[in-house]
């Protein structure tokens, strides 16, 4: 069974791969990283670069690629040769392939990245099938073999589905193994066999339901652990006792309203955990671990006279033991240059270490490119990014240096459907050059012919900072343009769900022509009731890079605009690619000086950010 090739809304484009600008190679070349530098440190540098190019007089001067600093340019990656074109069974078994047709559509076609995926990442060979080599003659590894392996594309190319397949697919052979005996409870209400970790809330339940969608014919359970909906406030005067109790039994799940973690019954266990690093540590640790002290940190706070009472910690809700994939996603913020992530995941990573019973050896001297000390894990680990900072890829090089690399050729590229327009601030109140530049978008919206429906483009704004956030959302409602402002702190993000996101993110299930058709209404609804679309619900969404990371947004952002200078190319590369994902058409809009005082920084990002379209 195949699915033929075709344009797709999961696909990148039509779906036909482009040659690659750079070679790329198996070979493993090491590379000296540097942390990620932002423009004002870079700037020095750019001119002084600028100066001695002018003055060389070599006949074949080397050409400097601005992104060096940030970025790992170097080409390491497994060949791009003889890839399946097509999703087929082997090397996915027939329930997990219909299930792929059913979520991607019939005619849907593998990306760079999940062809990479197909050929690499299926590791046991199917029942009836010759063991030796998958579908695609790839090697196949015995069981007791772990990978370890890094899917690194462009955004919008549907790595989610390149790593989620080979983990679904694998777990439900080893359940289907008659001699291979579901593990015991060990304690725990959870013991599942695989964990996804995620930045953010909304990317890790946009990634369960993504899971979900491609088990209706396997059979495997997900459960998405996100912040609960507890009110902001009591409702009623309680006891700290009594709340505490409660509290745990949100936590177990017994308030199905509230919480969205609700724990299966014993017969139909959970297989896969989706959640983020600290909301993972939480469920295994129990909760409040993070503020538990001991007596020898702080010895008055044991009860007693004139003493406070010490911090209970709950019980741990989630064993470690059978855990056999682990999925990093956006492993450039986890494994990055975020150290709270870092030492967060790390910890998950070597508490599952220690579970299996194989603790790792950690070495007494960091480790370097030029002196590695792999890190053997018990399980199988998977990192997914669509950028490899300097600073990921020294960590790879230091201690996973046989890390199997699967990258597209399009990686650090932005999409070829994505237009860049730079708009220059007129020096006055920047909110309402933002405001006209809105408005100039909506007026272009509407179609020549009065027949036709009106299709308002959703605009996706950036901001570098949660003030800047809110002072532009009340500025624009003020103005009659209702918007969704969020920040890490607004009260939506407490609801346990995504549907503060409703209208913004990709309804999966749907095709994009069937949303594009159901999202708007048309002209003559509009006009009868004296406003247009965009002035009765939302079509701005302001926010920080809190929601520029993985999530899939609907195709009707077709604009991103970036109203504070990006402070890197990562960052630059995740804002502008929540528009024209899948092929659809999109415009990112770069707000800066053009003129005058500080415009040199203006000139150097546009000078970066050009070398990301090359």
């Amino acid at each position: 069974m195949a699915l033929r090739s075709s344009k797709s809304h999961a696909a990148t484009g039509t779906g036909q791969r482009k040659p690659s600008a750079r070679p790329f190679s198996s070979k493993r070349e090491l590379h000296a990283g540097h942390t990620v530098s932002e423009f004002d440190h870079e700037h020095s540098r750019d001119a002084e670069r600028a100066d001695s190019g002018s003055s060389s007089t070599s006949k074949k001067p080397s050409v400097y690629n601005p992104l060096v600093d940030e970025l790992d340019v170097s080409a390491r990656a497994e060949t791009l040769r003889a890839l399946p074109r097509e999703f087929t069974a082997p090397p996915l078994m027939e329930g997990l392939l219909t299930s792929v047709t059913d979520f991607l559509g019939p005619e849907a076609r593998p990306t760079d990245i999940q062809s990479l995926s197909l050929k690499h990442l299926f590791p046991r060979p199917l029942p009836g099938y010759p063991s030796n080599v998958n579908a695609w003659g790839a090697p196949t590894k015995n069981k007791s073999e772990y990978l370890q392996c890094l899917l690194a594309s462009e955004t919008g190319s549907g790595k989610s589905i390149a790593y989620l397949l080979p983990m679904l697919q694998d777990l439900k052979l080893t359940e289907l193994r008659t001699d291979t005996p579901r593990p015991q409870n060990s304690g725990c209400p959870l013991n599942p066999r695989a964990l996804v970790l995620a930045p953010t809330h909304e990317l890790s339940r946009q990634l369960s339901s993504f899971a979900k969608a491609l088990l209706h014919h396997i059979k495997l359970r997900v459960l998405c652990a996100s912040k609960s909906n507890t009110p902001s406030t009591p409702s009623r005067n309680v006891s700290s006792a009594k709340m505490a109790k409660e509290m745990d039994e949100l936590i177990k799940g017994s308030s199905a309203g509230k919480v969205e973690e609700k724990h299966a019954a014993e017969d139909h266990a959970v297989d896969i955990v989706v959640g983020t690093p600290s909301k993972i540590l939480e469920m295994v640790k129990g909760r409040g671990w993070d503020h538990q002290v001991t007596l020898e940190q702080e010895p008055n706070v044991w009860e007693g006279e004139g003493k406070r009472r010490l911090s209970t910690v709950g019980k741990p809700e989630m064993s470690l033991e059978s855990i056999e994939w682990v999925v990093i996603d956006e492993a450039d913020v986890l494994f990055g240059q975020y150290p709270d992530f870092q030492a967060d995941t790390k910890s998950i990573l070597s508490s599952i270490s220690e579970a299996r019973k194989q603790p790792l050896d950690f070495p007494s001297v960091p480790a370097t490119p030029s002196s590695p000390a792999p890190l053997n894990y018990p399980f199988n680990l998977l990192l997914s990014t669509a950028t490899i900072p300097s600073a990921l890829a020294w960590h790879l090089d230091s201690y996973h240096p046989s890390l199997i690399r699967l990258a597209s050729p399009n990686l650090h590229r932005l999409p070829s459907t994505l237009r860049t327009e730079y708009v220059g601030w007129t020096g006055g109140n920047r909110n309402v050059d933002i405001e006209k530049r809105l408005r100039n978008v909506w007026a272009q919206d509407v179609p020549k012919r009065r027949n036709r429906k009106v299709q308002f483009s959703k605009v996706l704004v950036f901001c570098n900072k949660s003030t800047r956030v809110e002072e532009l959302g009340q500025y624009l409602t003020e103005k009659g343009i209702p918007n969704v402002a969020l920040t890490s702190t607004s009260e939506t993000r407490k609801w346990g769900s995504n549907h503060h996101l409703d209208g913004f993110l990709r309804k999966h299930g749907h095709t994009a022509k069937d949303e594009k058709l159901a999202s708007e209404p048309s002209l003559e609804q509009s006009s009868s009731s004296d406003a247009p679309a965009y002035t009765q619900q939302p079509h701005v969404m302001i926010t920080t890079s809190l929601l520029s990371r993985g999530l899939d947004f609907a195709p009707e952002i077709k604009h991103v605009f970036i109203v504070d200078e990006p402070r890197n190319m990562v960052d630059f590369l995740h804002r502008a690619g929540r528009s024209g994902r899948a092929g659809e058409l999109g415009k990112v809009v770069v707000f800066g000086k053009t003129e005058g005082r500080g415009s040199n920084r203006t000139k150097i990002m546009r000078k970066r950010v050009g070398a990301l379209l090359a």
